[in-house]
This record gives C-alpha cells, sequence and structure tokens, in this order.
C-alpha cells in the first residue's frame, strides 16, 4: 500500500465544515456515519429502557409495575425497535457507511446523495413508526402476526406504514455498498484483497436489496387491508393469515443474517488485528459469507413448524437450516486457527470480539436444536426461542458492535478512550447477559410460554435471576457511553494506527480527512499481511 500513515492533522472530516446545517446536508460518508451512529444509540437507549420495563414486570408473578395491556404494548415498542431502528442498520448504517469506503481506498460511497436520502428514510419512517403511541399504541408484538394485527383498534398502520418507509434505508444503503464494492474499489485492490469487514457488507447488501422488498410489500397490504377492508390475510374477508406468516419470515429471518453478517466481519477484523496474525483461510471465510447469505433465503419455513405446512416442507427446511451451521461452523473454526499460536493482546475490543465467539456459538448451536422438528413443537414459543433469538442477536450483533465501536474508535475520533472502563463494560454486559438469558433456556424447557405478562410460582426465581441480569446489562451500557463521551471529549489523540492492523483504512490520518486519502492508495497485497 504505497499510501503512508499520517500524523493528527487540523484538517479533517469533523470540522472540513462547521455548523449542524452541514452536517443535516453532508455527503460525506463518514459524517453520515456519525449520524447513524447518533441515531441508533438513541434508539437503543429507548429499547432498553422498555426492557428493563419488561425485565421489571418479570421479576415477581402477578401485578408489579404495569397491567397486562401495556405489558405488551412494551414488548411490541421493545422489539420492533431493536429489530428495525438498531440491529439492522446498527453496522451496515454505522459502522458500514464509515468503514467500506477507507477499506477499498475510495473518496466516498458510490452514491453520496442516496446515502443521505437512506439516513432520512430511518428518522421519517421511525418518526411515523413512534405516531403509533398517540392512537393506543400497537400491541401485536414486533413479527405484526394477522388476523390480530388487522382487527386491532390500536396505531398498526402507522407503525407498519413506519417500518415500510425504513425498509428504504435499508435497501438503498444496500445498492449504494454493492456497486461501490464494484466500482470504486483502490488501484490492486482485487476481490481477493478486500478486508472480511467488505465481504459480510457485500453479502449483508445482497440480502438487504433482494429480502427487504418483501416485507415491504408485506406490510403495506397490511395497512391496505386494515384502510380498505381488502381480503388478504383476515380469513373473515376470504384472507389467508397463514400467507403472512410465509411472507414476513422470508424477510425476517435473512434479517437474521443483515444483522449477524458485517457483524461476523467486524470479528474478523478485530481478531486478526489483536492476534497479529494472518486470517486462516481467507478464501474460506469469504465465500462462506456469500454462503450464508445465499442459503438465508430457503430457511424461512422454520418458523411454520407448528403452521400446519406439510411433513415433507418441515423436513426440507428443517435440513436446509441446519446446513446454515456448516458455514457458520467454517468461520468458527477460522477464527479459531487464527487465535492458535498469536500474540494476542486482550485489549477491548478483542475482548468483545471473544465474547462473541463464545455467545454466538451458543446462540448457533440452540439453533440447531430448533431446527429439529421434535424438539421445536415442545420449544416453539416458549422462553428457549427468546434466550436463542437474543444470544444470535444481543451475543452475536451487539457484541460485535461494541468491538466494532472500540476498534475503530481512535480513527473515527481521533481520539483514545479509557481501557480499563472499557473492559469494566464487557465484564458487566458479557457477565449480565448471561446471566440474563442462560435462566431463560431452563425456562423454555421447563414450559414458561414467551410473551406472557404473568407467570406460575414455580419460574419466579429464574426470573428473579433474569431480571437482576438485565440490570446489569444496562449497568454496563450506561458505563459504555460515558467511556464513548469521555474518549469523544477528554481522550487523549490517538495515532494513525494504534493497534498495528494491516488494512487500509489505518494507513490514513486520524481521524481521516475530507477526501479519506492525501494520495490515492495503490494495493500490492491482501488485507493482513502480518510477518
Amino acid at each position: 500500500m504505497s499510501a503512508t500513515a499520517t500524523a493528527h492533522t487540523n484538517d479533517n472530516y469533523l470540522n472540513h465544515e462547521k455548523g449542524l446545517w452541514s452536517w443535516l446536508t453532508t455527503l460525506d460518508h463518514k459524517r453520515i456515519g456519525i449520524m447513524y451512529m447518533i441515531t441508533v444509540m438513541l434508539f437503543f437507549f429507548i429499547g432498553g429502557i422498555f426492557a428493563m420495563l419488561l425485565r421489571t414486570e418479570l421479576i415477581a408473578p402477578g401485578r408489579t409495575i404495569m397491567g397486562p395491556e401495556t405489558y405488551n404494548r412494551i414488548m411490541t415498542y421493545h422489539g420492533t425497535i431493536m429489530v428495525f431502528m438498531v440491529i439492522i442498520p446498527g453496522i451496515p448504517a454505522f459502522l458500514g457507511n464509515f468503514v467500506l469506503p477507507l477499506h477499498i481506498g475510495a473518496k466516498d460511497v458510490a452514491f453520496p446523495k442516496l446515502n443521505l436520502v437512506s439516513w432520512y428514510c430511518l428518522i421519517v419512517g421511525a418518526l411515523v413508526a413512534f405516531t403509533s403511541l398517540f392512537y393506543n399504541g400497537v400491541d401485536t408484538g414486533w413479527t405484526f402476526y394477522t388476523p390480530y394485527s388487522i382487527r386491532t383498534q390500536t396505531g398498526v398502520t402507522f407503525m407498519v406504514v413506519g417500518a415500510f418507509i425504513m425498509g428504504f434505508s435499508s435497501i438503498l444503503t444496500g445498492l449504494n455498498f454493492i456497486v461501490t464494492v464494484h466500482k470504486l474499489r483502490a488501484p490492486g485492490m482485487t476481490f481477493w484483497r478486500m478486508p472480511l469487514f467488505v465481504w459480510g457488507l457485500y453479502s449483508t447488501a445482497i440480502i438487504q436489496v433482494l429480502a427487504t422488498p418483501v416485507l415491504a410489500i408485506t406490510l403495506l397490504l397490511i395497512a391496505c387491508e386494515r384502510l380498505l377492508g381488502v381480503g388478504i390475510f383476515d380469513p373473515t374477508l376470504g384472507g389467508d393469515p397463514v400467507l403472512f406468516e410465509h411472507f414476513f419470515w422470508f424477510y425476517s429471518h435473512p434479517a437474521v443474517y443483515i444483522m449477524i453478517l458485517p457483524a461476523m466481519g467486524i470479528i474478523s477484523e478485530v481478531i486478526t488485528a489483536f492476534s497479529h496474525k494472518t486470517i486462516f483461510g481467507y478464501k474460506a471465510i469469504a465465500f462462506s459469507s456469500i454462503g450464508i447469505a445465499a442459503v438465508s433465503f430457503f430457511v424461512w419455513g422454520h418458523h411454520l413448524f407448528v403452521a400446519g405446512q406439510s411433513e415433507v416442507a418441515g423436513i426440507i427446511f428443517s435440513f436446509i437450516t441446519m446446513l446454515v451451521g456448516v458455514p457458520t461452523a467454517i468461520k468458527v473454526f477460522n477464527w479459531t486457527a487464527t487465535l492458535y499460536k498469536g500474540s494476542i493482546e486482550f485489549k477491548p475490543p478483542m475482548l468483545f470480539a471473544l465474547g462473541f465467539l463464545f455467545l454466538f456459538t451458543i446462540g448457533g448451536v440452540t439453533g440447531i436444536m430448533l431446527a429439529t422438528i421434535a424438539l421445536d413443537v415442545h420449544l416453539h414459543d416458549t422462553y428457549f426461542v427468546v434466550a436463542h433469538f437474543h444470544y444470535v442477536m444481543v451475543g452475536g450483533t451487539l457484541m460485535a458492535i461494541m468491538a466494532g465501536i472500540y476498534y475503530w474508535f481512535p480513527k473515527i475520533f481521533g481520539r483514545m478512550y479509557s481501557q480499563f472502563w472499557a473492559r469494566i463494560t464487557f465484564v458487566l454486559i458479557f457477565i449480565g447477559f448471561n446471566v440474563t438469558f442462560f435462566p431463560q433456556f431452563i425456562l423454555g424447557a421447563m414450559g414458561m410460554p414467551r410473551r406472557y405478562y404473568d407467570y406460575l410460582p414455580a419460574f419466579t426465581a429464574l426470573n428473579r435471576i433474569s431480571s437482576i441480569g438485565a440490570y446489569t446489562i444496562g449497568l454496563g451500557f450506561l458505563i459504555a457511553l460515558g467511556v464513548i463521551l469521555q474518549g469523544i471529549f477528554a481522550g487523549e489523540k490517538a495515532p494513525a494506527n494504534p493497534w498495528g492492523a494491516k488494512t487500509l483504512e489505518w494507513t490514513t490520518a486520524s481521524p481521516p480527512p475530507h477526501d479519506n486519502f492525501a494520495v490515492e492508495p495503490i494495493v500490492t497485497a491482501g488485507p493482513y499481511e502480518y510477518r
């Protein structure tokens, strides 16, 4: 790479232009990434408050702080905010937007104006969704299952229209990334020299572009059925509620990989940097990302094992679901092999990456269990599914987001954060997470149904432990916010490459200049050439 690391300079993307208006109209991918960061963190805070309220209610049987109708609404908003406003846009829109052009030696994404429009789509869609609070709220759960979502006298229309608008944010981001990867790579940056985070974002973008329109159309059909009385999903109007499940899960299971594939890309970057080794099996990891993206379109039926689908369909979906474990296991094996005999530094990003490996593996193994039809019939709609989902989403995606933030923080803001307090956040989040969700596997196996406001006294002890764990997670994320703010406003100035990483973004200043690179980089080797 011919571009050399430069010292901290006064002219960078943060101060290139001044004033709020310059941010709201910016076309700089780095500033748009920062705006996504602020937006996602705000939504995460709101969704986290709802989570704390849920766990407070469930700390004991009977009514604690709210009634069943309020509980259902809070559960719905927690799920909807965390899925559609935090986890799906979290890594691609924030870290992807900031890092991808730097990773491939580009000055910006292919369509800067569409990039800004995608952020406004997220904001407008979220505002429309929150409007539902003024129309009796929404109590359908984040899946909006029909026919209840059609008949209930709540603000479902605003919520689904808001999610419809937010879908455009996801589609535009995916299109931008695909074209950027194909057209704007630096000289010498072949596909087999791209960092694995780029491979993760590229695979994710394919899913975003192909799957999101299906959800958008489905949500629009719900709105039309509620407003116009057209019979699509409501059986009293000649519709089929199971058709909704097919449409919804055709998107929503690939959406899991929208959340997790870029997370896996972050883990590849962090483990390589802090093991000080060339990644083991680079092409295998890259191909596995594409393989997961491809298989993800054919597994939605495992959500319908108890919905009356044919036995043959159930067996096929069960087999394909288990097949996803193959490319996933390839990644885990290659990460472990990279760690083997590496010169490992246990810096905060690495701690979160190792936490990801532990938690995501549990989530993946329990996913294989739920793909087994006979076992799924028993565990379906129990807290076992809740625990599995959170081990994948929180234990996977959010751990990777924290690893990515701590890893690229010096590059994004040009400052260092407190290593000690960052490690404390890992300890609190990791321990709190396991204390929260591991007991839920046991609760599910004992038969406790999910989405219930109340439960039998026999489930009290495990629920109380789970709630204490939730408070611990909340404390961990609050301290993490303090670490980030302290680093931004009072941290020491960061060198261009504090971790000794080998990818292209570390060859430019910290924070990067407006045009990313003072001289166009020329790539002459792979992304992880450690000696």
